[in-house]
């Protein structure tokens, strides 16, 4: 079974946390890297210094309100770089705005989900996530495949 890599972006150590717990309790073997503002997303995902053998994550999971780059401007960046927009962006945020939702899908979310606000349920919601990204959907492995040979390694 192949590495899953996930970039989480959240600036908030306690979900950042409950993420990699979640993770961790998958019987998927998941790579969690997090960040913890919209500037340093996108030098991971650029491969800027100091993340130049940084591996393509499979998923980006991406909260909104972020200090230095708002979540918003990271998602628009992210689909309007070729060499990014093939990767699955799921928004996890505690806004439930109709208006940041509809304008999240206008820039290329593939889903958006709402930050339950207890333990249980943030959990179950992580592991939903995991299970649907990675057992029921077909990621594009020719991508990571031809990107991480090039790199020849990672940052870990």
């Amino acid at each position: 079974m192949r590495q899953i890599n996930v970039l989480l972006v959240e600036d908030n150590p306690g979900d950042a946390e409950l993420t990699r717990q979640s993770l961790e309790a998958s019987k998927l073997s998941v790579h969690l890297t997090v960040v913890d503002d919209g500037e340093k997303a996108l030098k991971y995902l650029r491969r800027a210094a100091p993340y130049q053998k940084a591996d393509k994550p499979d998923l980006v999971l991406l909260d909104l309100n972020l200090p230095k780059l708002p979540g918003g401007e990271v998602l628009k960046a992210m689909k309007g770089d070729k060499a990014l927009r093939g990767i699955p962006v799921v928004v996890l945020t505690t806004s439930e705005e109709e208006s940041e939702i509809s304008r999240c899908y206008a820039e290329g979310a593939n889903c958006y989900v709402v930050k339950p606000v207890d333990f249980k349920s943030f959990m179950g919601i992580v592991s939903a996530i995991e299970e649907f990204w990675f057992s029921v959907v077909k990621l594009n492995d020719a991508a990571k495949t031809s990107r991480s040979a090039k790199s020849g390694g990672s940052a870990r």
